[in-house]
């Protein structure tokens, strides 16, 4: 890790980069370059089409100097890798592959102070085309959408599959076919509002996504609505035509009466969507409680240095905390019991949470005993947190889960206290809480610790990580222990070192765990929504706890149908 050096007078420099501050410039380096698509080169061919860039109109759709939340940005950039850098053989994980964004932009946002979705197919990558990560990225959105009941909005401009990668995208359970099965279940049964813009090709099956959708607007002369072009007509029935005749947007608003509504450009297309959104009933009231919202008691600044340079050195989780609630304030519920786990009632931005943090810190159970290890489930903790689950699920409350967590405590003591008995009152207690839930890694989310404090699997709201996040199953040196232990055992007994063979092998398996563990690994799979820095913390939580809010039935699964279909 690169540290500053003194200045030239050989004083000291006035801050030295922490860990938390080297991740966030690596990840917003690579993050600007992934929001440039496809490059500058189609960018500019975009603009020659007379088409707005999926960003470009995205900017223009959501409201101005509010919060956006992009969901998946990283997602698939270090897969597909360029015939160059497959030649290079190169193990930067900075490198950006042929599919950046998996060639769509999903995003959480504001249209007139309304919470929104926005799929917005990136036609400067691969023309928009469907990756299986593009799949995925857009279920995903649509999830969000569903489990809120806030309005989606899909700005399509896709050359269809991408035929070389089609047996990722075509078939399965979590094929394109989901997309069109969360349509008909958002319309059908959820009534959430579905709007689509097609702003230039929608091709074969992808057209049955606006087709399911509550409103329609084509753009004329770019946008083309088929399911099949001119070409596979030719083919297949020897008739000639041209895409604009065949589904332009005059053919579809004129002659099959398939759109709704035909404008003149992107702008104003994008200028009906927001008048779309602003004639939508208003939304409910919050279940929750909201008060006025107050400043954190510390900057989101002093987190750099809250942080540890070691992601196992301990550190004071109430300092972070002050620097993400409401005035620090935190209602601590069973402060003196099972210490290595906080619990309590807190506001972000004056929205009331209930706060489930692991405390790194060091402590010592009341009466004496053996120090704890924060950072660890132990019984007494994870029966302190299934009940403060329970509160808050009778009182409506959502839940922030604040991830620091290495696994649940092993050894007889454990065993016989009956942790394997808590855990499981732990994870049902969170997996059937239907209050919102929203994830926030901060280091580590290993084991089934991370199962427990609501990890992917138990459909959060939201899962976000800091750049410091650490996602896996142990960490690298527990791995070697795991995999070369005994071996490693017999040749101490044996009093010999380990040849350089079997420490390449070791080195090996700890290089390759780094890198899995790394939260930008995580985030390019999409095992998180999304990786955010300090500075944006609150604005996310804020955008997130608000989107939930817009439903205040149960947030269980990706959909919960009404009961009165049954």
């Amino acid at each position: 890790m690169k540290r500053q050096q003194p200045t030239a007078d050989g004083a000291a420099p006035k801050k030295s980069l922490t860990r938390l501050r080297e991740l966030t410039a690596e990840l917003q380096q690579l993050e600007a370059r992934l929001r440039l698509g496809g490059g500058p080169e189609k960018i500019e061919r975009q603009h020659s089409q007379g088409k707005l860039t999926a960003r470009e109109r995205i900017d223009l759709l959501l409201d101005k100097n509010a919060y956006v939340q992009e969901i998946g940005l990283l997602v698939a950039y270090d897969q597909y890798k360029t015939s160059n850098q497959q030649t290079a053989n190169s193990k930067q994980q900075n490198e950006i592959g042929a599919a950046p964004g998996a060639g769509v932009v999903t995003v959480v946002g504001r249209i007139e102070g309304r919470e929104v979705v926005v799929v917005a197919n990136d036609a400067t990558v691969k023309a928009g085309s469907w990756w299986p990560e593009t799949i995925k990225k857009i279920l995903r959105a649509q999830e969000i959408a569903m489990r809120s009941h806030v309005p989606i909005i899909y700005l399509v401009d896709s050359a269809g599959v991408n035929l070389p990668y089609q047996g990722g995208v075509f078939p399965g359970q979590y094929g394109a076919s989901r997309i069109f099965y969360y349509n008909s279940i958002m319309r059908r049964y959820l009534h959430v509002p579905q709007i689509s813009a097609v702003m230039g090709p929608c091709i074969a099956g992808g057209a049955y996504l606006p087709a399911l959708s509550d409103f329609i607007v084509m753009v004329d002369g770019t946008s083309f609505m088929g399911l099949g072009g001119a070409n596979l007509v030719k083919g297949a029935t020897g008739q000639t035509i041209d895409n604009e005749t065949l589904g332009g947007a005059r053919a579809h608003t004129e002659l099959s009466g398939v759109a709704h509504y035909r404008v003149a450009d992107d702008k104003e297309c994008v200028a009906r969507i927001r008048e779309f959104v602003a004639e939508l009933p208003v939304k409910p009231p919050a279940a929750v409680s909201i008060a006025e919202a107050v400043d954190a008691a510390r900057p989101a600044e002093d987190l750099y240095d809250i942080i540890p340079e070691d992601h196992r050195q301990p550190y004071n989780i109430r300092d972070m905390l002050d620097c993400l609630l409401d005035g620090g304030k935190l209602d601590e519920f069973q402060p003196d019991y099972a210490k290595e786990m906080i619990t309590g009632h807190a506001r972000i931005r004056g929205i009331q949470v209930g706060v489930i943090a692991n405390n790194r810190g060091m402590t010592r159970a009341p009466g004496g005993g053996p120090p704890r290890f924060g950072g660890i489930i132990y019984t007494e903790s994870a029966e302190k947190v299934a009940y403060f689950i329970e509160t808050c699920n009778r009182h409506k409350t959502p839940l922030l889960f604040i991830q620091d967590v290495s696994g649940f405590m092993v050894g007889p003591e454990a065993e016989h206290s009956g942790i394997i008995r808590a855990g499981a009152k732990f994870v049902e207690a969170m997996a059937t809480a239907v209050v919102p839930k929203i994830v926030l890694t901060v280091n580590h989310a290993s084991g089934a610790g991370y199962y427990a404090m609501a990890g992917q699997g138990f459909d959060p709201d939201f899962i976000y990580t800091w750049p410091t996040g650490r996602m896996g199953v142990m960490e690298g040196d527990s791995a070697v222990q795991a995999v070369f232990g005994s071996q490693l055992d017999k040749l101490k007994k044996a009093g010999e070192q380990p040849d350089d063979e079997l420490k390449s092998e070791m080195n090996k398996v700890r290089e390759s765990y780094e890198q899995e563990l790394d939260a930008k690994y995580a985030a390019a799979r999409g095992f998180v929504d999304a990786v955010i820095i300090p500075e944006t913390t609150r604005d996310a939580l804020e955008l997130s706890l608000q989107t939930t809010l817009n439903y205040s039935g149960p947030h269980i699964g990706q959909f919960v149908l009404p009961p009165a279909l049954f």
